[in-house]
């Protein structure tokens, strides 16, 4: 029998922290050695997340987010499911202990210093490690994740956003100007904290947008448009807040270049993704809805052709805690392990 790998959780007791927990307690190769948090120091993973009492590691106490007891804990991978800001402060001493690092915040996503700047108000701290991170797209970057030694897990509505288009750009399809995306989330994209604006009684029977002109998801959407189109794209990009717990739903515009033929969409689909177990095509009347990825790993993506407009639209739905941040992020270590990418997952 394989010995399992040992893992960590920094920051397990958010939404995302406590989706990795529940994810890693089942994982068939994977042993949960530590999981921390400030707050929930010497609880049981059991009494804190009363659903996992009974599995794996549910007796399993938190212990404090020091780096010198994540590694006494031995374990060769941590994950960091921390808040923007903090996961720097891990990330460094952890890979020069020899751990291997999956990032779930936006600390090493950004390439760009400047970039990263205009977006997050400050200089980047660790501008060497985020140069030398993989993007944690495994669709787009399955290749490189193999040997990576951090990975920066991307955002939930780039997740969306990316994997339906990136095919399209690679293959010259698209009007870079002409991009317009709509996104919509639910609440508990803003993470686990008590802040008015995310009250029930304020998010309830009412959608709002937010985020605009500049959502900091922007940057590394440019990004990696602009990675794939072989030039700088900039795009306009709404995201607005609904009334459900979890999943992101969304609609793409854009105009296909001269000559093009916008039929052409659906094989260049299938071939960028006719071995990826995590993105389902959706054909015929079918477009993709929350509630059917909900709980999963999957993402549906679906497209239209309007030949009164001369727009191509496309549309997609992922669970933002799933296949937006734990599950992609289970999916990286699979990964780099050299697993089965549904390990764990299915």
């Amino acid at each position: 029998m394989t010995t399992p790998v040992k893992v960590a959780i920094v920051g397990a007791s958010g939404y995302s922290g406590e989706e990795l927990v529940r994810l890693l307690v089942s994982h068939p190769k994977v042993e949960l050695v530590a999981v921390t948090s400030r707050q929930l120091v010497g609880q049981a993973v059991g009494s804190v997340f009363p659903k996992l009492a009974g599995m794996p590691h549910a007796g399993l106490r938190f212990i404090s987010s020091e780096v010198s007891e994540i590694v006494k804990s031995g374990a060769t991978l941590a994950f960091l499911a921390l808040p923007h800001g903090l996961a720097h402060e891990f990330a460094a001493p952890l890979l020069r202990a020899g751990l291997r690092v999956i990032d779930l915040s936006a600390d090493f996503r950004i390439k760009d210093t400047g970039v990263y700047s205009e977006f997050y108000g400050a200089a980047h701290p660790e501008p060497a490690l985020a140069h030398e991170s993989i993007y944690g797209l495994v669709e787009v970057y399955r290749r490189q994740l193999r040997d990576a030694k951090l990975v920066a897990c991307p955002g939930c509505y780039p997740t969306s956003i990316l994997l339906p288009l990136i095919p399209l750009l690679r293959a010259g399809m698209l009007r870079l100007e002409s991009i317009q995306v709509c996104s919509m989330s639910g609440v508990s994209g803003a993470g686990r904290n008590a802040k008015v604006e995310y009250l029930y009684a304020e998010c309830n029977e009412s959608v709002r947008a937010y985020g605009v002109p500049l959502h900091r998801h922007l940057a590394e959407i440019e990004q990696e448009l602009s990675v794939a189109a072989g030039e700088t794209v900039r795009i306009s990009f709404t995201p607005h807040l609904i009334p459900v717990t979890r999943g992101i739903h969304t609609t793409i515009y854009a105009l296909p270049r001269e000559g093009v033929d916008p039929e052409g969409v659906k094989a260049v689909l299938e071939e960028a993704y006719s071995g990826a177990r995590f993105v389902r095509l959706l054909s015929g009347a079918a477009l993709p809805e929350t509630r059917f990825v909900t709980g999963t790993n999957f993402i549906d993506i679906a497209w239209r052709w309007d030949s009164r407009t001369g727009r191509l639209s496309l549309f997609s739905a992922e669970d933002n805690l799933l296949k937006g941040a734990s599950g992609q992020a289970v999916q990286c270590m699979n990964v780099i392990h050299g697993w089965e990418e549904t390990c764990g997952l299915l």
